[in-house]
């Protein structure tokens, strides 16, 4: 890893969930490091631990076993509030249901981040229009999301996961849910944030057209990885 900057790092992650009082593990094991400024896709069958593996990695549900750092800080140490807060500020997040919450406008929904925070709503508002404007969305700012297109959608939830200027962004299955050429533009979207924005990105997809335009393939199958187009 000479030479290349480790954004987020997990060791040893297990995940098990019980049920009937069964135990069914999903994480056996995962070791991974994510650069700074690259695009890396988890790829993998329905089933394999994609998704559990990036809501780990963003703090949205807790490891039975292992840890993952940011930038050397051991995010599971946190308490509940403590990470709360570090989703809010160090982690953006994009689903294949874009959830924006229906009564707001594209302005609105991309903003909510930074208002949750407590930071000054004029600068705010502001830097959501720009996101949005850069997105091409600046026609789009007082649309509520059922006047938008599936592909706006997802474009305004790029934008909120932008919003407070994230350390990374984890992306699951975000083409999921669009046609052939939304799902064509939101993967130059990714690109390019990566590329000539250096925007961290994590993606869980199916789609192997956005997987062969990353930086890197990981491969997991029955809870482990696979393959690692990213190892030398």
């Amino acid at each position: 890893m000479t030479g290349k900057r480790i954004v987020l790092r997990a060791e040893k992650l297990f995940k098990s969930y019980f049920m009937a009082g069964e135990e069914l593990p999903v994480l056996k094991g995962i070791d991974l490091a994510i650069e700074k400024g690259k695009i890396t896709a988890v790829v993998g069958p329905s089933g394999v631990g994609k998704s559990t593996l990036l809501h780990i990695l963003g703090a949205l549900d807790r490891p039975t076993r292992g840890e993952v750092f940011l930038n050397d800080t051991a995010v599971f140490t946190m308490d509940d509030n403590a990470l709360a807060r570090f989703r809010n500020q160090t982690v953006g997040f994009v689903f294949q249901f874009h959830h924006l919450l229906p009564e707001f406008t594209a302005l609105e929904n991309v903003a909510m981040p930074a208002l949750i925070l407590g930071r000054n709503p004029e600068d705010s508002f502001s830097r959501a229009a720009q996101l949005l404007r850069e997105f091409g969305l600046g026609h789009r700012l007082e649309h509520k999301p059922s006047e938008l297109s599936g592909g706006e959608q997802q474009r305004v939830a790029v934008a909120r996961a932008l919003m407070n200027e994230p350390e990374i962004v984890l992306a699951d299955e975000p083409s999921g849910n669009l046609d052939v050429k939304s799902s064509e533009a939101l993967h130059e979207l990714l690109w390019t944030l990566a590329h000539e924005k250096g925007q961290t990105i994590v993606v869980a997809t199916h789609n192997m057209k956005l997987a062969e335009r990353s930086d890197r393939i990981v491969e997991l199958y029955d809870g482990r990885i696979v393959r690692d187009s990213g190892e030398s």
